[in-house]
């Protein structure tokens, strides 16, 4: 008899079996309350309780966001972003859950998710999302939904005024209640709370790595795994803005709202504001707040202040390579002269070998920019791993990078997120004519993703009982990678000469 009505600490919550009846999936559990009125841009507060068994078959409405499925020139909305229709609501915070379990006495591993899309986008409900393959696995399987763009990431004076402990990210907050929330309430659906995961790809990596930069999380998160989430970029100024540069944004904001108090913005709609912030065009993103965050995830790296827990990061062989913007060589020198300073001539060296002195300009800078191009995700694993040894950081790192072909029509290699469908193992419910090859390759990573979710190492048997490759943990001495391409190889993977000096000038 499958766990099918479940009673958590607001009351007693109905699924349904999943595709294979094994598994039950409950969808839509209120892990907070609505926060709307006078909750908007607030802390998470508790969920109030229920009578009766609340039926917990669908996805609950995704938070307010650009509507989604509108532009078809946008590989994520012909990928998973399809449906213009899907429910929107400002009453967001839910979660979903799915379990293999017979009783709650079973103490499975549990894996709490956080959904990417730059926090400006995303849901719970993505099709690559379904928990069920991982469920299959031995895995209780957690999604939660959170605030996004200007809804989870305002900041403004009279937000700090009034609550100076919980100025801002509220996204993050919500992605934490969700996480307290599962620690609560998890054994009653065969969890256990002592071995629980937490894991993202894209903002959710970052998000991954913004808990992991919270003190208060420590007994809480056992493991974490962070797909294209953290990035070092030297060309790219930082987009991040502290506090007090962060509420202007919030005053100017008001501003367009015809605004000027919190009363007033709290009083709108949540349609209009959503669209006044389409208009409005600002990147609403998490701020070191003194708090929740008391500096950004990257500087609590640089001060060896991350949670020392076991990882698994990785990226994708098609997504944010860096390389210089100059337009001319002289401008090429002037910004090796503005971001190296001293070693300018290095890095200048190191990009132009093998490219001949008698080019034309044109041809050799951009011979010379090819030869700069670096995954700035990759730079920024390695940078991390440094970060880690020299504060004597222990739990070990697991490395990935991922590149088979992918099919279809637009051709658009290993692309940012396209790893997704396979560490889920949801290639079926993709448009692409994804085969044979790509279904194996998807069942052996999700292998690695279950045996690291269960015990903070990927290595373990196919469903055949045949070892996979063994995937060693990466280090500075030994930096090695799982290459998941046409099936899964372990490789030597050192940095190299233009890596490393990136790396030397970045780990400053």
């Amino acid at each position: 008899m499958m766990l099918k009505t479940v009673k958590t600490e607001n009351g007693l919550v109905r699924g349904l079996p999943a595709a294979d009846p094994r598994i039950t999936s409950f969808k839509g559990i209120p892990f907070a309350a609505p926060p709307v009125g006078g909750l908007r841009w607030k802390a998470p507060q508790p969920a109030k309780n229920w009578e009766g068994v609340r039926d917990c078959y669908a996805f609950a409405p995704i938070s307010m966001q650009s509507i989604p499925g509108l532009n078809q020139e946008n590989i994520y909305t012909r990928e998973w972003n399809v449906d213009p229709t899907i429910p929107m609501e400002e009453d967001c915070l839910y979660l979903n859950v799915w379990t293999p379990a017979k009783s709650a006495d079973e103490k499975l591993p549990v894996f709490v998710w956080f959904f990417g899309g730059a926090f400006q986008f995303g849901n719970t409900a993505e099709m690559e999302f379904d928990g069920e393959r991982l469920a299959r696995r031995g895995i209780v399987v957690v999604t939660v939904n959170y605030r996004l763009n200007v809804f989870g990431f305002l900041n403004h004076p009279q937000l700090t005024a009034e609550n100076p402990e919980a100025p801002g990210n509220f996204g993050s907050l919500d992605q934490q209640y969700g996480l307290l929330w599962t620690r609560r309430n998890i054994a009653a659906f065969g969890g256990d709370p002592e071995n629980i995961t937490i894991g993202g790809q894209s903002a959710g990596g970052a998000s991954v790595m913004t808990q992991l930069n919270c003190p208060a999380n420590a007994p809480h998160i056992k493991k974490a795994i962070v797909m294209s989430g953290i990035f070092s970029n030297p060309f790219q100024e930082k987009r991040l803005t502290d506090l007090k540069e962060a509420e202007k944004w919030g005053e100017e904001f008001f501003r367009f709202l015809g605004v000027s108090t919190l009363e007033e913005a709290r009083a709108l709609p949540a349609e209009y504001i959503r669209d006044k912030n389409d208009a409005f065009g600002h990147y609403w993103g998490i701020v070191a707040d003194g708090t929740f965050q008391k500096q950004y995830f990257w500087d609590g790296v640089y001060e060896g202040a991350q949670l020392d827990v076991p990882l698994m990061l990785g990226f994708t062989d098609n997504e944010f390579f860096m390389e210089p913007s100059a337009q001319s060589m002289g401008e090429l020198e002037q910004e090796a002269q503005k971001v190296f300073g001293s070693q300018a001539d290095t890095y200048l060296k190191l990009i132009g070998m093998g490219v001949p002195e008698g080019m034309e300009e044109m041809e050799r800078l951009e011979a010379m920019k090819k030869n700069a191009a670096v995954c700035s995700i990759e730079l920024a694993i390695r940078i991390l791993a440094h970060k880690r040894k020299e504060f004597g950081k222990n739990a070990p790192a697991f490395v990935y990078e991922f590149g088979p072909e992918i099919p279809g029509w637009d051709q658009p290699g290993a692309f940012h997120s396209s790893d997704l469908w396979f560490f889920f193992e949801t290639l079926a419910k993709c448009w692409r004519p994804f085969t044979g090859k790509h279904y194996d390759l998807a069942r052996q990573m999700c292998n690695y993703w279950a045996q690291f979710i269960k015990t903070g190492d990927p290595n373990g048997p196919d469903v055949d009982g045949v070892m996979q490759e063994n995937w060693k943990p990466f280090t500075e001495e030994e930096p090695g990678m799982m290459q998941f391409y046409e099936m899964p190889s372990f490789k030597a993977r050192p940095a190299g000469e233009l890596m490393t000096f990136l790396m030397e000038e970045m780990g400053k």
